[in-house]
């Protein structure tokens, strides 16, 4: 496992990088990070899962807690590319203290089946959490994502939008929830999930929930399943791209803002 403390205050320019890497076929990986930021301090800390190899066989279990103290600001992304004969699990907890925000963004790009809870919570006045998911998958592939924004102090704010790509057989699932205590007034949460199909056979999920108990909050959801469009696919190719360019460019138009 690995501690990161950022003192009280201490802004760093550059980001921390952390690479948790499987190197033995048949390997296995009990990963845990723990990251403070202390009151006032900013910084970004980038965290990657990978293996050595793409034909590495494993099994990978890991826990990241993040605290953000009053006024703290951290930038956190979580890179998931693990070879497709791993099997992946993860618990991400983030908690956010007063006038304090955290920017959070997940890719999921590889494993063979892989499951992973992401959890926000807002203690107090003025917190926001930003979250941001992409992922991409295709063979057998198999990714499930259980995100959950609980808003425990009155004018805090959240954001969750995740975004996947599926070719091939492969399956998704995503459960998003929006848990707004009685306490919690003046709450502002937003949640969204959008899958683009590239293959007849793919097939996404999605199941986002509300349970708000205070009366004077905006909270809000939206999910979409769709194809490439047919009309986008002409345009490009008329214009003599092959469909396989054609594609892998809306693919990326699609992602634009999750790569800004």
């Amino acid at each position: 496992g690995l501690l990161v403390v950022v003192p009280k205050g201490v802004e760093l320019a550059d980001p921390l990088y952390v690479r948790v890497a499987n190197a033995v076929d048949g390997g296995s990986l009990f990963w845990r990070l723990l990251v403070v930021a202390e009151q006032g301090s900013r910084f970004s800390l980038i965290e990657e899962y990978a293996s050595a190899r793409p034909d590495v066989r494993g099994y990978s279990n890991a826990v990241v807690e993040l605290f953000v103290e009053q006024g703290a600001k951290l930038e956190y992304v979580s890179i998931q590319n693990l070879s497709q004969e791993t099997w992946h699990f993860a618990t991400h907890h983030g908690q956010v203290g007063r006038d304090a925000e955290l920017d959070w963004v997940a890719g999921g790009f590889g494993s063979k089946k892989g499951k992973v809870r992401i959890q926000n919570d807002l203690i107090a006045p003025g917190a926001t959490s930003r979250v941001t998911g992409a992922y991409f998958a295709d063979g057998s592939q198999h990714l499930d994502y259980d995100t959950f924004q609980e808003h425990i102090a009155p004018s805090t704010e959240s954001d969750f939008a995740f975004k996947g790509a599926l070719r091939e057989t492969a399956r998704a699932v995503w459960r998003g929830m929006i848990r707004v205590e009685p306490d919690a007034q003046k709450t502002n949460a937003y949640q969204e999930n959008r899958n683009l199909l590239l293959s007849p056979d793919a097939h996404a999920d999605s199941i986002p929930g509300l349970e708000i108990m205070a009366n004077d909050v905006r909270c809000t959801h939206g999910a979409t399943l769709g194809r490439v469009d047919r009309d986008q696919l002409f345009y490009l190719m008329a214009r003599g791209l092959t469909r396989a360019e054609a594609e892998r460019l809306i693919v990326r138009g699609f992602f634009q803002d999750v790569l800004d």
